[in-house]
């Protein structure tokens, strides 16, 4: 199958998205608890077989259904370029690109924590045009397709209408790796906790997004997640009516280094409270 513009069936597409995502669960679901092989990446947390072979899997069913659509995967990407090269990654052309992180929530997974997903998108021209994230322990899998709403188990979703920061329920997360990171983001937090009813860390940045998009969380904020942790995330939360920028108030890709999501009125308050503590490298 080829992506051709206006004639591509994006229920096909997508219907194929969810069974490569199939397969990865049950990679995943087979290792939880089972694991014997852990590694550490340079400045990007952990990693087990469950990620390397859940990838492997989805990739291969992709590649077989779409054999001309690229391909950008988490594990494929650490595993061809060197430990801490900066590498420019561009958007999409109309050939397309699926974005899938394989294990979203690995340090969770590790340790059993049941909140993990797989995360897969398809860019096309710069722009998410389908989305899937499943939650394996939890049995939910949420879809979108551009232009026909957001979804979990068949299930239509839409954001919150909470429309005052002090009585918002936000998720968050943090990436240690690098100190001025850290300290912008505890300093955020700190204001943010004071500010608005509560903040979770749920500690899966997909999952995060996918309970912007049923409406569970009020509202998110992070700083340098990459684009395999937020690209399917994205459409499913401007499929569910919610808003998705940079912590300035520009339009968000998944090639940015800050992201806001929520419903229209609940960004701007939240990014108010992040104009006070933001360093020169934040978008």
């Amino acid at each position: 199958m080829e992506i051709s513009g206006n004639s591509t069936d994006w229920k096909q597409v997508l219907s194929q998205a969810i069974k490569a995502v199939s397969l990865g669960r049950e990679v995943l679901l087979s290792y939880f608890g089972n694991l014997e092989h852990i590694e550490e990446k340079f400045q990007a947390g952990l990693v087990s077989e469950a990620d390397k072979e859940s990838e492997r899997v989805i990739a291969e069913h992709l590649k077989k259904n779409f054999p001309t659509i690229g391909f950008l995967g988490e594990e494929t990407f650490a595993a061809e370029n060197a430990p801490g090269a900066k590498v420019q990654i561009q958007p999409a052309g109309p050939e397309g690109r699926w974005i899938l992180d394989p294990l979203d929530g690995t340090t969770n997974y590790i340790h059993r924590v049941p909140i993990f997903c797989i995360s897969l998108g398809l860019e096309v021209n710069g722009q998410i045009q389908v989305a899937v994230i499943d939650v394996p322990i939890l049995k939910e899998t949420y879809t979108a397709i551009r232009g026909q709403g957001a979804f979990v188990n068949g299930r239509r979703l839409g954001v919150s209408k909470t429309g005052e920061l002090r009585k918002a329920l936000l998720a968050t997360g943090f990436v240690s790796e690098h100190e001025h990171v850290i300290s912008e983001q505890l300093k955020i937090f700190s204001e943010m906790v004071r500010t608005c009813r509560g903040v979770r860390r749920p500690g899966a940045a997909a999952y995060d997004l996918a309970q912007v998009a049923r409406g569970v969380f009020d509202g998110y904020w992070e700083r340098n997640i990459q684009p395999w942790d937020a690209a399917a995330g994205i459409l499913l939360v401007e499929e569910a009516g919610g808003v998705v920028q940079t912590y300035k108030g520009d339009a968000y890709s998944p090639y940015k280094n800050s992201i806001v999501a929520g419903n229209k009125d609940l960004v701007p308050q939240i990014q108010a409270v992040l104009q006070n503590h933001l360093s020169a490298a934040t978008e």
